[in-house]
């Protein structure tokens, strides 16, 4: 996993957009980020008030599905059927989206 940018870079890449008046895409060449950084930096501090980076979540811990025995012979005998068919079957509840945004 990268390594989020620093705090105090953050906020000298707001400053230099917000205090400064550089605009996003100047702001981009200079600091050498991407826009699409900054716009989410930007966001970020719209709805929190701040810039900092969201702690590191590792992976792995919120799996729905754990016995994985069980899911193996789940797919076999029903690996004809759509992903949301499937997800109907399934014991407890787990969610038939496909998409992240959907969680």
């Amino acid at each position: 996993m990268a390594k989020p940018y620093s705090y105090d870079f953050r906020q000298k890449v707001i400053q230099g957009i917000e205090l400064d008046g550089l605009k996003k895409r100047e702001a981009s060449e200079l600091f050498n980020i991407s826009r699409n950084t900054i716009n989410l930096w930007l966001q970020r501090k719209a709805e929190t008030g701040d810039v900092q980076a969201l702690p590191n979540r590792p992976p792995g811990n919120n799996h729905k599905i754990t016995d994985w025995e069980q899911f193996r012979a789940f797919a076999k005998t029903h690996g004809d059927k759509t992903q949301v068919e499937m997800a109907q079957l399934w014991d407890s509840d787990i969610s038939d989206c496909l998409r992240q945004s959907c969680a």
